[in-house]
């Protein structure tokens, strides 16, 4: 996790999902008194808009959270730091973190993508779950650029 093109591809996703620690599906960044924010981060918080169970800065599922983290990892919590480990598992998971630390992030999109709905599957593709709403992939190199990651 400390490897800089990690951290952010990580905040690259989070930024295409438009999660923050605290979001359920569903919350608004800057809204105020949000219905779709939770406090509590002894568990995943459940569904949120439309019954979605993503959740949190990756927006991460109950059931992903449950395998990944719970099962594979004996994690306990949702808190920030666990929503990071679970995220990094994710990748390692679908064997990506070794070309994200080396820049190949064209090559590391598809997979990614199947895994986040908001990333597109690379250079001039759409995403893998349409109609679900997706950022460009050069929206999404430009914001891992602007968070410190490098692009071979």
């Amino acid at each position: 996790m400390n490897d800089a093109n990690i951290q952010a591809f990580l905040k690259a996703i989070a930024e295409a999902e438009g999660g923050g620690y605290d979001f359920m599906y569903g919350a608004i960044k800057g809204k105020k008194k949000d219905r779709w924010r939770f406090t509590d981060f002894s568990t995943h918080p459940g569904p949120g808009y439309h019954g979605s169970t993503a959740a949190g800065m990756y927006q991460i599922t109950k059931e992903t959270w449950r395998d990944h983290g719970v099962k594979a990892m004996g994690l306990t919590d949702f808190k920030p730091e666990t929503q990071d480990l679970i995220a990094v598992e994710m990748l390692r998971s679908i064997g990506v973190i070794e070309k994200i630390k080396a820049g190949e992030i064209a090559d590391s999109m598809a997979p990614a993508a199947r895994k986040w709905a908001a990333l597109p599957e690379g250079p001039s593709k759409g995403n893998h779950y349409p109609p679900q709403p997706y950022v460009s992939y050069e929206n999404f190199i430009q914001a891992y650029k602007n968070f410190g990651g490098i692009v071979k």
